[in-house]
């Protein structure tokens, strides 16, 4: 009998400026809703989501400004790169973001697109901005961190 294997994560893009502009208060996996050739400039590792952000449109979760940049191979059928994905998930989960986001004042982030099983999938933060003063805080501890770790390398 055949063991299953957990099959490992391919991250395909980071979002690194998320963690220092916001706090992150949950994180949630969703499945993305995309065409032919946006999956096959995925898999090429032609994404940009640095600058995108999740809104809520007549009771979904769309994913807004994210860049797949066109497939070169792909003749007439070819996507616009700055086109609005839905997300996929469940309708307790999107009532879930949509409550924090409306009383709570959250923003819903990407933090990281890969693929799990063969299927593309996006990692949302529900997240709260952090302030200027918050960000000098994390480049402060993360300056001094670096300079510990050099003071313990040169003593032994």
């Amino acid at each position: 009998m055949k063991k299953k294997t957990i099959s490992g994560l391919k991250i395909i893009c980071l979002n690194r400026k998320a963690s220092f502009n916001y706090f992150f208060e949950d994180l949630i996996e969703a499945g993305i809703a995309l065409k032919g050739s946006e999956i096959k400039s995925i898999r090429n590792g032609m994404v940009n989501i640095a600058d995108s952000y999740a809104v809520e449109k007549k009771g979904e979760i769309i994913l807004v400004n994210s860049h797949i940049a066109s497939y070169k191979q792909a003749s007439y059928s070819n996507h616009n790169p700055m086109d609005e994905r839905k997300l996929l998930l469940n309708k307790r989960e999107i009532n879930k973001l949509i409550g924090k986001m409306q009383r709570e004042g959250f923003t819903l982030v990407p933090t990281k697109m890969y693929f799990k099983k063969g299927k593309a999938k996006i990692e949302i933060a529900v997240a709260k901005g952090k302030k200027q003063y918050d960000k000098r805080e994390t480049k402060k501890n993360r300056d001094w961190n670096r300079d510990k770790a050099r003071y313990f390398r040169k003593s032994s």
